[in-house]
């Protein structure tokens, strides 16, 4: 539909139309790619611990909106169970003017919160830096550094109760 639109717009003379839905096309894909690793990487850190039989449930919601710093965030949600421990993952990005925005320039946030320990949750933020985008924590005004798999697997070692 985007591509569709956007060559419409260069055929009537917009050009600045076009590259602005070109953009748009582009940064959906990168961001629809982001969420989509962060998902499989939690889905299989916690089948990796059902194969050690620690018994982890999910759920999981779609669509799902929330809150970030103002904006309207629309994805999915991830619940994921251990007992009465509970982990949700949440992770996607506004789609409508009325939405707002990412500050920060981000493309992408997920959120991580585990229930009852709410200092151990986390802020990620997917940040297009050059040829390939990053998911980087948030912390207030600050981004941190790359996120990589074992750092999403200390939520799920939190979440069944496995010392590092």
């Amino acid at each position: 539909m985007l591509s569709s639109a956007s060559a419409r717009a260069r055929e009537s003379g917009r050009g600045e139309v076009a590259d602005y839905l070109d953009l748009r096309s582009s940064n959906d894909l990168i961001r629809r790619a982001g969420v989509k690793w962060i998902f499989d990487t939690m889905l299989e850190l916690a089948a990796e611990a059902n194969r050690r039989r620690l018994s982890v449930t999910i759920d999981r919601i779609d669509p799902h909106s929330f809150e970030h710093a103002g904006a309207n965030i629309v994805g999915s949600r991830l619940e994921f169970r251990h007992g009465v421990r509970c982990l949700t993952v949440e992770a996607g990005w506004t789609r409508t003017p009325t939405d707002g925005f990412i500050r920060g320039g981000g493309l992408a946030i997920a959120r991580l919160r585990h229930f009852g320990i709410p200092g151990a949750g986390a802020t990620l933020s997917l940040i297009k830096g050059g040829e390939v985008a990053e998911w980087r924590p948030i912390d207030g005004d600050r981004v941190g550094g790359i996120v990589e798999m074992h750092h999403l697997g200390r939520h799920i070692d939190l979440l069944t109760d496995v010392q590092p």
